[in-house]
């Protein structure tokens, strides 16, 4: 039963990628965890190939659509690779409740973003890019490495800060900067969740049915978006992933409250399979 709700909510969290680009991925730990009962770590090392293989599927379309700069992507994208892999092998020493209340905080700084969006001019490609100065360049590594670790230490895809750094720093428009992050966000979970192996024991079979249930709604999702209200719907989402993660920080609540305590090896988080 736990599984059958969860692969239900797979198809929810397709239909928010496909319809607005981005966002639901984030739902996937809080998901495997509190749905499905499984531990924060081994939640983590199975969103990604999930979160990678939906992105990696709307990274094509992009391609296709000619709203995808592969340059960009492939320069910003080694950075978080990289920086996604370092902290995949970390996460072996940091306990997994910890990782998890780190997801709540990210969840909240998130669902901020999707209600109040950074404004974000159209630029010309033409007119920046990540090597057009030292200054630049500096800001995508320390973006893109920031971004990885975090995608390593709690499987998220990251596209809400590299959209919005491929807009600003890579001067690349919207369409195209949502594009771009998403083929960043496949290379990047794919390092991350090459840093998991060896840590956790991966069902396969389960990760590979919540991948394909998520295509399938990303994809439906792609049809339906001309038929919806998306800021309305985009804030919805936003409020939903903000009690989401109001819950996750209070059912972790120890690891604010007693850090040390939350440090131990024995913390492992709420939720055991």
């Amino acid at each position: 039963m736990q599984h059958a709700i969860g692969y239900l909510l797979a198809v929810v969290i397709g239909l928010s990628l496909g319809i607005l680009g981005g966002g639901g991925s984030i739902l996937t730990v809080p998901i495997f965890v509190l749905v499905m009962g499984y531990t924060p770590k081994l939640a983590i090392a199975m969103s990604l190939p999930v979160v990678g293989a939906t992105s990696l599927v709307g990274a094509i379309g992009h391609w296709r659509a000619g709203t995808l700069d592969l340059r960009v992507a492939l320069a910003f994208g080694v950075v978080a690779a990289a920086g996604a892999l370092v902290a995949a092998r970390l996460a072996a020493f940091v306990p997994g409740i910890v990782q998890l209340t780190l997801l709540g905080l990210v969840m909240l700084a998130a669902s901020m973003l999707m209600v109040w969006p950074p404004r974000l001019a159209e630029r010309r490609t033409d007119e920046a890019s990540p090597t057009a100065s030292p200054r630049r360049s500096l800001l995508v590594v320390a973006i893109g490495l920031a971004a990885g670790m975090l995608t390593g230490l709690v499987g998220i895809g990251g596209g809400f800060l590299f959209v919005p750094a491929l807009v600003l720093l890579a001067g690349l428009p919207m369409k195209t900067a949502v594009g771009t992050s998403l083929l960043v966000i496949s290379m990047n979970t794919a390092a991350g969740s090459l840093g998991y192996q060896g840590q956790v024991d991966v069902p396969w079979s389960v990760v590979a049915g919540f991948t394909a249930i998520a295509i399938a709604g990303s994809l439906a999702g792609t049809r339906l978006v001309r038929y919806v209200a998306q800021q309305t719907l985009r804030r919805t989402f936003a409020y939903f992933l903000f009690v989401m993660a109001a819950f996750i920080l209070y059912q972790n609540r120890a690891v604010l409250l007693h850090p040390a305590a939350a440090l131990k090896p024995s913390a492992s988080g709420a939720t055991v399979r």
